[in-house]
């Protein structure tokens, strides 16, 4: 299980319960579990962000580790804590998506879509396939979680390729 989606599911489960003491019928409980949870994000966000600050000036090696894994993505974008702005993100997200290969178009605020252009693959003039949306999403799930839409266009076919040989020699 990759630890994307066991975050996932520990937000979920999270949630439930949370869910489950609202509906309980006993607001003290559900109001200090909630309370409980926030105080544990500021608890866990003020200890990313001191590891960002004590990692500042160390080689950029083990940064760019930390930054380039999902879950410590995931979790230094939760906390508004990640260095790196949204284009950056969205552009090592789609790094990730190889088998797709993937250009942004432009990104709206207002809606959240991101619009993408399927480019094509090794010049074959096929496109990268119906499977570049969904790998697009789950690339930027942890990364830009700010995209809630994603949007891909193909890119126009260029032009035919002609397949030229010469006759079989027995045919002149």
């Amino acid at each position: 299980m990759s630890a994307v989606s066991s975050t996932e599911q520990t937000g979920r489960r999270v949630e439930e319960v949370l869910d489950r003491l609202a509906e309980s019928g006993d607001p003290a409980a559900a109001a200090a579990a909630e309370e409980l949870v926030r105080s544990l994000m500021d608890f866990y966000g003020a200890g990313l962000a001191r590891i960002l600050n004590l990692l500042s000036g160390a080689p950029g090696e083990a940064a760019a580790r930390l930054l380039g894994d999902d879950m410590v993505a995931s979790l230094l974008v939760l906390h508004d804590l990640h260095p790196e702005d949204r284009d950056t993100r969205i552009a090592r997200a789609l790094d990730g998506v190889r088998e797709h290969p993937l250009e942004v178009v432009g990104f709206d605020d207002e809606s959240g879509t991101l619009t993408l252009r399927a480019r094509e693959a090794d010049g074959c003039g096929c496109g990268s396939g119906t499977g570049a949306r969904e790998a697009a999403e789950a690339a930027l799930a942890c990364f830009a979680p700010e995209v809630r839409a994603v949007d891909v266009q193909t890119a126009p076919a260029g032009p035919t390729l002609l397949q030229i040989s010469t006759a079989p020699t027995g045919a002149r």
